[in-house]
């Protein structure tokens, strides 16, 4: 897999051509320090900034230490600037009240800003399903658009900033297809990823019902239901009814029982096989079933 990140896509040739590293470099614009008030979300911004216990340890950062790296931006059309990176730096400064932050102003176009802003987000340990999926979703369609130009596009670059395989990100653009509701069950762990993924083949009036049918059971749906529910949907035989059956069906008691070699020996002589072992054992076990 290709690692380097698919930033280098935009043209960017080093660390410090992204982030800066102080110096004067002819054409780059420096440091400037902006007012919180002029910086605006980017559009579409996946990442939730939460008031949590990371938020914090970068308030105390901010407020013991300053901004150690400065965000990046865009000119708006409209005035002010479109946070590429620096979004929770943001925030924090407003915790701390301060005023400015300093950033990093760059001409970019649409497709290299969303580029930027997906990979300087995307290796967090703490990232949602739901945020990851809507990243990679963004990125995918920026990069495609990159990719009709460069010669083509593959999922591989598209988790190489994160290290993950092609299979990994396929899994996760097509989660992004889930409603808001649904992907919050995605998040919470009451949906897993593989069955997520199924149900997000499923059309969005099939994908409303799962949401209720859900809602009203509290069920949690196995992989085999996820794959029954989403070929039925495929033949277009899924109604809401069958959804609630499907997902109120009793699911199989899952059970593992070991017996130690030490124990069994003690039951049969050295000269009978494994095969004869197993013979009496189901045969005695028929017999206690017969009777009870």
């Amino acid at each position: 897999m290709n690692k380097t990140g698919s930033a280098a896509k935009v043209k960017l040739n080093s660390f410090d051509d992204l982030f800066g590293d102080g110096q004067p470099q002819a054409g780059i614009e420096q440091v400037q320090e902006i007012a919180l008030s002029e910086l605006h979300e980017f559009k579409g911004h996946p990442f939730k900034v939460l008031d949590d216990e990371k938020m914090q340890e970068t308030v105390e950062s901010v407020r013991e230490h300053g901004v150690l790296m400065p965000g990046i931006a865009r000119p708006r059309a409209e005035g002010g600037y479109e946070i590429i990176a620096g979004h929770r730096r943001r925030h924090a400064c407003e915790l701390v009240g301060l005023d400015t932050m300093p950033m990093f102003i760059r001409n970019y176009t649409d497709d290299e800003a969303t580029i930027i802003m997906v990979d300087s987000n995307i290796q967090r340990e703490d990232i949602l399903p739901s945020e990851k999926a809507k990243a990679y979703r963004m990125k995918y369609e920026a990069m495609k658009h990159q990719g009709s130009r460069a010669g083509g596009l593959t999922l591989d670059e598209l988790g190489g900033a994160a290290g993950e395989s092609a299979k990994t990100v396929q899994r996760y653009i097509w989660i992004s297809r889930l409603s808001e509701p649904l992907l919050d069950m995605v998040d919470s762990g009451k949906i897993g990823i593989m069955q997520a993924v199924d149900i997000s083949f499923l059309s969005e009036d099939a994908q409303q019902w799962v949401l209720v049918a859900i809602q009203d059971t509290n069920a949690v749906i196995t992989k085999q239901q996820s794959a029954m529910l989403k070929e039925s949907d495929k033949k277009g035989e899924l109604t809401f009814p069958m959804v609630r059956m499907l997902l109120e069906k009793e699911k199989p008691v899952e059970r593992k029982v070991v017996i130690k070699t030490e124990r069994i020996n003690s039951y049969f002589p050295d000269t009978y096989s494994t095969d004869d072992i197993e013979k009496i054992i189901f045969q005695l076990l028929d017999n206690w079933k017969n009777t009870q």
